[in-house]
């Protein structure tokens, strides 16, 4: 199975049959535009990465909360491909904001498995990363459709979900942001761990040892893919970059992150945005 990472959250899961977005974000505007401004879609950009991906058999769009760098992008692809979204009732909202149609809208039931082609996804109630100045609506939603160009801090979070994904025989986690909620592992195993990183720096020593705990240690991956831990104001067009220094420097997440897993025997591969990688 294929999975070709476009940056923050965005995965594309490829059997050969059957395609599935995890998050739909490629536009990608500048931190000023998320301060003061608003935006659209950049069709021209998606559509590229649509083209360049073959994205010709997508079937579900499934979004792990409704801030802009995870849905942002969803509604125009949907219409695009005709796939589902499924998402909160926050998600769904953006999504009605852009047209797509009702019958291609699923909200999500806690813990409720959705079988897709011959994907099973497992939606799994979370949690988001701890709030900062930027980014302080956590358990706010979006009531009412959402329409581009919407500000970009309009996009409330809405709930955070996690995904166990089981195909081909693999068993995949996507938690997607920096957090733990004790024991919500318990019981699972994965192959492949996609493992939200940002924020790890700035953790203390008593967060870091924890969160490890509660998902690589719990999950005991052969394999740990680090996502959100790359500069989502920077455009997809020039070379991908950790996140703004003041914000956190990334080469001390990647080395916190190596350190565990090289204490654990686990393997850890950072995957650049526009990559692919067979799992």
């Amino acid at each position: 199975m294929k999975v070709t990472f476009f940056g923050t959250t965005t995965l594309l899961f490829d059997d050969g049959k059957d395609q599935i977005f995890f998050d739909a974000h490629m536009t990608r505007p500048s931190l000023f535009k998320y301060i003061c401004g608003s935006a659209p879609t950049d069709t021209a950009v998606v559509d590229e990465k649509l083209k360049t991906h073959k994205v010709d058999r997508l079937r579900a769009i499934f979004v792990s909360h409704s801030h802009h760098d995870h849905v942002m992008d969803a509604p125009y692809i949907a219409k695009k491909t005709g796939a589902v979204i499924y998402g909160s009732s926050s998600a769904l909202n953006v999504a009605r904001g852009g047209d797509v149609p009702e019958e291609k809208l699923v909200c999500f039931g806690d813990n409720e498995t959705y079988r897709v082609g011959g994907y099973s996804v497992k939606v799994i109630p979370s949690i988001h990363s701890k709030p900062t100045i930027l980014n302080n609506d956590l358990g706010q939603t979006i009531d009412e459709p959402l329409r581009q160009p919407a500000k970009l801090r309009s996009y409330k979070e809405g709930g955070s979900f996690d995904f166990y994904v089981e195909a081909e025989g693999k068993k995949v986690m996507i938690r997607p942001s920096f957090n733990y909620i004790k024991g919500q592992m318990d019981g699972y195993r994965a192959d492949v761990l996609f493992l939200g990183v940002a924020g790890l720096q700035k953790a203390d020593a008593e967060t870091e040892r924890i969160f490890f705990e509660e998902t690589v240690g719990k999950l005991s991956p052969k394999l740990v893919i680090p996502v959100h831990w790359d500069n989502f104001f920077s455009p997809l067009t020039k070379p991908a970059t950790g996140m703004p220094r003041l914000v956190e420097k990334t080469e001390v997440v990647f080395f916190k992150l190596a350190q565990y897993c090289e204490a654990h025997g686990i393997d850890c591969a950072v995957q650049i945005p526009g990559t692919s990688i067979e799992i």
